[in-house]
């Protein structure tokens, strides 16, 4: 008999636990935690769409080189502003001097042996005026002059491809801005395509964040939207730049990238930002949004609740779905509706059961 009860109590148990938070004992002479209620849920009628996202550098290069070589000098530190055409670190060119020597070498002798064809062509040409060569001849040392004019061009090619070499050994900075990491020290190997340092412009900072494909048909080019900066508490006003039309290489979200008006010396790139854009949908009636303060929030590990009131004025922890935050609400995509009453705040510390007076 006694296994039969515990059989049917303990599912009890567990049904309790699983639709709220741990239930304590509440004491007959407990005194009610005073609480002030939210009657009434935020909601947005679609007119709100909110995305995370990280504000960026609109120009960022990853400075490397197309030589090997050992680095020579870097001449720049991390947090260094630098400004375009700024020597940022030097490649060893020993090889390329001796590139450079082989190529000037080789257009001497290929300019003796151009001269040399040219002023047999010349004499050829008069002779065979004169009558005194035959066209073959004529036809023979026409060919050997216009060789040795192409093989003096691939000469001087050759050496200007060496030169162009030389620039890539002095690194240079592409356009203004701030050195945001080095990668590589004086002493090592430098080969193509290896990034030495990189560099962020000044010339703005943006947001780049992602929508998915439900969302993205409500977003456009020149869009105002409201960035939220959740370290600095500021909000800013920003207009979608870029939207893109392909989630095929971003597990199906879609990247957007948002220009920010004005200047902030506090903003930084690598900073998470909130974006709430003014939806526009045309294609189907988007569904109320309900947003609660974070502060009426309880988090347990990886559970959000809210408490509400239950029957005998006593508090109910109700674990929800959350959503995404802007402005210090979160959304809520279940586990409540927009009529009903959830605690905002309370005068003592709450607990699934607790009896509550309501301010």
């Amino acid at each position: 008999m006694k296994r039969s009860i515990f059989s049917i109590a303990l599912p009890a148990i567990l049904l309790l636990q699983a639709c709220g938070g741990k239930t304590e004992t509440v004491p007959d002479n407990a005194v009610p935690v005073a609480v002030t209620l939210s009657t009434t849920t935020t909601t947005g009628s679609g007119a709100l769409l909110a995305s995370s996202g990280v504000i960026e550098a609109k120009n960022s290069a990853g400075i490397s080189t197309r030589i090997m070589g050992y680095i020579t000098k870097i001449n720049v530190t991390v947090g260094q502003q630098v400004k375009k055409g700024q020597l940022l670190a030097s490649i060893s060119d020993t090889d390329l001097r001796a590139k450079k020597a082989q190529a000037e070498a080789g257009i001497m002798q290929a300019g003796a042996a151009y001269n040399n064809a040219k002023r047999d062509y010349e004499r050829f040409t008069r002779l065979f005026e004169q009558q005194s060569a035959s066209q073959k001849e004529l036809d023979d040392i026409t060919s050997r002059y216009l060789m040795a004019k192409a093989a003096l061009d691939g000469a001087k090619q050759m050496r200007n491809e060496v030169l162009a070499q030389f620039s890539y050994a002095e690194i240079s900075a592409p356009f203004d801005g701030t050195v945001t990491n080095t990668y590589a020290k004086e002493g090592d190997m430098a080969s193509p395509g290896m990034p030495i340092l990189s560099l962020e412009g000044n010339s703005g900072l943006q947001v780049s964040t992602t929508l998915a494909e439900n969302d993205i048909n409500g977003v456009s080019a020149g869009m105002g939207v409201q960035v939220m900066v959740k370290s600095l508490g500021k909000k800013y006003a920003g207009t979608v730049e870029e939207v893109s039309n392909s989630a095929k290489n971003t597990g199906g979200q879609y990247p957007v990238k948002i220009t920010l008006a004005g200047t902030d010396s506090a903003l930084r790139p690598g900073m998470y930002v909130s974006v709430a854009f003014p939806a526009k949908h045309s294609n189907k009636t988007v569904q109320k949004t309900l947003m609660v303060p974070d502060s009426a929030l309880v988090k347990q590990g990886q559970l959000t609740g809210i408490y509400t009131i239950g029957n005998g004025n006593r508090a109910v922890l109700r674990w929800i779905r959350a959503g995404n935050s802007f402005e210090g609400a979160t959304e809520v995509l279940s586990g409540l509706s927009p009529a009903e009453r959830y605690v905002l705040s309370a005068d003592g510390r709450l607990y699934n059961g607790a009896l509550v007076s309501i301010k």
